[in-house]
């Protein structure tokens, strides 16, 4: 998504006859025709001179101006070729600003910090995301073992809701424990479809992760705990005894986990909904001494 506030005085017409730019539904990009909410995205992201920023989707640079105000460094990813010329005329001459076209989830972060923001005292990404790719990219940077302080995104309302659902609402579940194994997150602004051009179908929203130092994941590694909590939300409607038993995708003996749940002072006849991330933290890891260490 992209701000319709162009440089040089030039509309957005202007811009986009000038540099051959075509916006293409297959990629989410829509124009955000308000600048204010760039402001709001830096604001949240708390960036200063010491800052090494990573920007997905720079589009025609309107964040990507903000963020190069406030941060020390910032490398703005773009994939789609036809706004390269753009940014190049905006941002080449900047020597804090490195630009790079490519699909982001095609390449590893550390590589691209190692290459790009080498030895920076700390990360961050802001972005707006096109919807289609925000619950993977979010998890590229949250796995990622170069440790991002803050992630602020633009994403989709419903995915955002989601997201900083509380415990046992009715939209809680693997996105929102996936979430906080990592960070604290919270909704910061939300964003009415009538900001952007095309006009999508849906609300956006404006979301802040400020990262853990470790993932709160009981002491094993988050992929185990993921791995407990799908098999809790298999079925939500079903305690967790049943789901976490019964489960083909778990493969824990039915005895080690009822074990486990008594160790960890968890009733079985919870539903996965009612439980905290530090709850599902601890149960795994109490299942996790039962059945040892990966291999």
């Amino acid at each position: 998504m992209e701000s319709s506030q162009q440089p040089h005085g030039l509309s957005l017409r202007e811009m986009c006859k000038k540099y051959d730019i075509r916006f293409k539904r297959a990629l989410g990009q829509n124009l955000l025709l308000d600048d204010n909410i760039n402001r709001i995205m830096v604001d949240a992201a708390q960036l200063d001179r010491d800052d090494a920023v990573i920007e997905v989707g720079a589009g025609l640079g309107a964040l990507t101006r903000r963020i190069s105000t406030k941060a020390g460094y910032l490398l703005s990813i773009e994939i789609d070729a036809s706004f390269i010329p753009c940014l190049e005329e905006q941002f080449g001459h900047m020597e804090q600003v490195r630009l790079f076209r490519g699909d982001v989830l095609n390449h590893s972060l550390a590589k691209l910090i190692e290459e790009y923001l080498p030895a920076k005292p700390a990360y961050k990404m802001v972005s707006n995301l096109p919807y289609y790719i925000t619950t993977p990219l979010l998890f590229h940077f949250l796995e990622a073992p170069v440790r991002f302080s803050h992630l602020v995104v633009m994403m989709q309302e419903e995915v955002g809701e989601r997201l900083v659902a509380p415990v046992n609402a009715e939209n809680y579940g693997i996105l929102s424990v996936a979430a906080r194994c990592y960070a604290k997150v919270d909704l910061v602004h939300k964003v009415p479809a009538s900001c952007f051009m095309p006009k999508p179908k849906v609300d956006s929203c404006i979301v802040r992760f400020r990262t853990h130092d470790t993932p709160m994941s009981g002491g094993v590694e988050p992929a185990f705990l993921m791995k407990v909590v799908r098999a809790a939300f298999a079925t939500r409607r079903k305690t967790l005894r049943n789901c976490l038993t019964k489960s083909g995708n778990f493969g824990v003996p039915k005895e080690q986990v009822l074990e486990a749940m008594d160790q960890a002072g968890i009733d079985g006849g919870r539903r996965p909904q009612t439980l905290s991330i530090e709850e599902f933290a601890t149960l795994a890891g109490s299942i996790r001494e039962r059945i040892g260490s990966p291999s």
